[in-house]
């Protein structure tokens, strides 16, 4: 049981610490890809240590778990992580992180299910207001236009993904404005980022009193839309950018002093209009590399009994 209470351990610790660390620091909306991978690692190194833990909590309990588990190891191996007198407790330890396991991935069905449910509605009503005429074909167009008084973009995907835009829209947006927009929802989708959000949603609303996973969930809405800024400012220029939002967004109230709910907005306009510099790519790749030895340590800690028996 001790190589899992160290499991449990190390993952509490990077539960408390590792946010507190990416919050403190100044390179998050600066490399915001950087910071969505290093969130990704934190997340995974968390759960890994729960599904570590959990395996060999069970091994520990169970004869036939340890028999499967151990099954190709040598017998020194084997006897390294022999178990000790705590079976109750490796058994309820086990028992209570299958449980968490189970409970985040009914989550995950769950918000995947309500977001195709979304989708489908979503189709249905642009069916609805975008009817094909007698005779006409099914367009394979990028752009969808749709009769709307409130200015507004969104991407829709799918078998055939699209951008909608508003006629509001379409009077505002001017010049390379409405191809900024079309990038930065086709850099949406090719990031795949409504997976990051589905899974930081699933383990939010799974464990509502963990405050990582809250935070997981806010700062993956967050920097999906700076990395997605950051696409179209590339290709389009920053300004042409930040004036896009502001057109979209000017009738929302968000730059009000009492801004609504995509109070984001204000901020993601001023980064693009005043940058800051990017880190060095030197720093950007010691971060990555960094990020991801975060989900190596469970591994290495789990694995430290058996190599060291082998030694």
């Amino acid at each position: 049981m001790t190589v899992t209470a160290i499991l449990l351990l190390l993952g509490v610790l990077t539960a408390v610490l590792a946010p507190r660390l990416i919050a403190r620091a100044d390179w998050p909306d600066r490399e915001p890809v950087v910071a969505l991978w290093a969130w990704q690692c934190v997340v995974a190194a968390i759960l890994l240590c729960c599904a570590l833990s959990m395996t060999l909590s069970a091994a520990s309990a169970w004869q036939a778990v340890r028999g499967q588990v151990f099954a190709p190891a040598p017998q020194a191996v084997v006897e390294a992580y022999a178990p000790g007198g705590s079976g109750s407790w490796a058994a309820a330890t086990a028992v209570a992180l299958a449980c968490g396991g189970a409970w985040s991935a009914t989550m995950l069905v769950r918000v995947i299910l309500r977001s195709r449910a979304g989708h489908r509605s979503r189709r249905a009503e642009l069916r609805l207001r975008a009817p094909l005429l007698p005779g006409e074909a099914v367009s394979s167009g990028v752009l969808l236009v749709l009769e709307g008084e409130r200015p507004d973009a969104w991407w829709l995907s799918g078998a055939r993904p699209r951008l909608v835009v508003t006629t509001a829209a379409l009077r505002r947006l001017k010049g390379r404005q409405l191809d900024a927009v079309l990038a930065h929802e086709q850099g949406h989708a090719q990031a795949r980022h409504d997976w990051l959000l589905h899974c930081s949603t699933a383990l939010a609303t799974g464990f509502p009193r963990v405050a990582v996973f809250a935070a997981f969930r806010a700062e993956m809405h967050r920097l999906v839309e700076l990395a997605a800024d950051d696409t179209a400012s590339r290709r389009f220029g920053r300004r042409t950018t930040a004036l896009a939002l502001v057109e979209l967004n000017e009738d929302r109230g968000v730059f009000g002093p009492a801004p609504a709910q995509q109070a984001h907005v204000p901020g993601r306009v001023s980064r693009l209009l005043a940058p800051s510099d990017r880190l060095p790519a030197t720093r950007r790749l010691g971060l990555t590399a960094a990020a991801a030895l975060l989900p190596v340590l469970p591994v290495l800690v789990t694995l430290a009994p058996g190599l060291r028996a082998l030694a």
